[in-house]
């Protein structure tokens, strides 16, 4: 599988910060030369998030490495399974379709290439709707209603279909990054956008400069159906993600996890690691949905197996208690 997007922020030169956390990682015993992180698609949280920590972790360790456009987390799976990239992003639901060899990419193909290596934050599913189309619940959108769904083969596109007809909306699906399916919203081209991505999404935040919009909540009895038949959480959507909110939103979510090819040098993705999860505000810094991004979060994890380097370091610095049969290689 051939990664032919185009890299984002490639190179990072190292500062002399960079050169002092370099010299605490000395052994790079098969390091390689540069570094991919397959993020999704521009406009979502997933690509500022994950450029982000690329271009932290190029610079802490003075080598080249980026973010990388892509389809979303079904396709991350299958290129850092394969070694086209060597780190991805996740949910767990595709993350356990991908293991179960029921990725659409792939069919058949169990990508146990890709391993665990940090909790990152929790994916909300939302529903935005533009103010003058009166579209204010789920029950309000009418029949046959224009739904972008986000990327082909993202946790949106896997899941929230599924949700909408748990939820007895009839539909008409469409797909896009999530930057261009705001401008469809705002354009008319779209009745609705059903967002799952870590908030605030960048997309919404820029409709709500741009126009009027309702960010639609689940009711409780919709929340309860969904979490009856999906591998989500309660979720609140806080009031101040967006001026929009008077009051939380209810919600659910699913984890995601950042992921790394699984014969990745321990040394690096200890180092990887240990970058990322030593200092939470500089990737609060980087995106907001990062306040999840903590040590203690390394149980949510159900799913994969951990990168060695990894587990090495939750068991180290966050007392995990990690078993054998969940460390790759073990």
């Amino acid at each position: 599988m051939k990664i032919t997007n185009t890299l984002i922020a490639a190179t990072a030169v190292a500062g002399l910060a960079g050169t002092a956390f370099a010299e605490a990682h000395m052994d790079r015993d098969g390091w390689p030369e540069s570094f991919t992180v397959g993020t999704a698609s521009q406009g979502g949280t997933y690509f500022a998030y994950g450029s982000g920590w690329a271009n932290l972790v190029a610079e802490e360790l003075g080598i080249s490495g980026g973010g990388e456009v892509t389809g979303g987390p079904m396709q991350n799976m299958a290129l850092v399974h394969t070694g086209d990239a060597q780190f991805g992003m996740t949910t767990m639901g595709p993350a356990k379709e991908s293991l179960d060899g029921t990725n659409p990419i792939a069919p058949g193909l169990q990508m146990t290439g890709a391993c665990a290596m940090f909790p990152m934050y929790q994916t909300p599913f939302s529903v935005t709707a533009l103010s003058s189309s009166g579209i204010e619940t789920i029950a309000d959108i009418p029949d046959g209603a224009k739904i972008g769904f986000g990327p082909a083969g993202s946790t949106s596109d896997t899941y929230f279909p599924r949700m909408m007809d748990a939820l007895g909306v009839n539909y008409d699906r469409r797909n896009g990054g999530w930057s261009d399916l705001g401008g469809q919203l705002q354009d008319g081209l779209l009745d609705v956008i059903a967002f799952a991505a870590g908030v605030p999404v960048p997309a919404v935040s820029q409709l709500e400069v741009q126009t009027d919009v309702n960010i639609i909540e689940f009711t409780e009895e919709e929340q309860a159906t969904l979490l009856g038949e999906f591998p989500v959480s309660e979720f609140d959507i806080a009031a101040d993600t967006y001026t929009t909110l008077e009051a939380p939103a209810r919600s659910v979510s699913m984890w995601n996890f950042s992921i790394a090819n699984c014969d990745l040098p321990e040394s690096f993705v200890n180092a990887v690691v240990d970058i990322v999860m030593s200092d939470n505000e500089r990737m609060v810094n980087i995106h907001r949905a990062a306040a999840s991004t903590l040590p203690e979060n390394w149980d949510k994890n159900k799913v994969l197996k951990w990168h060695p380097g990894a587990a090495r370091w939750f068991k180290e610095n966050a007392g995990a208690d990690i078993p054998d049969d969940m460390i790759h290689g073990m």
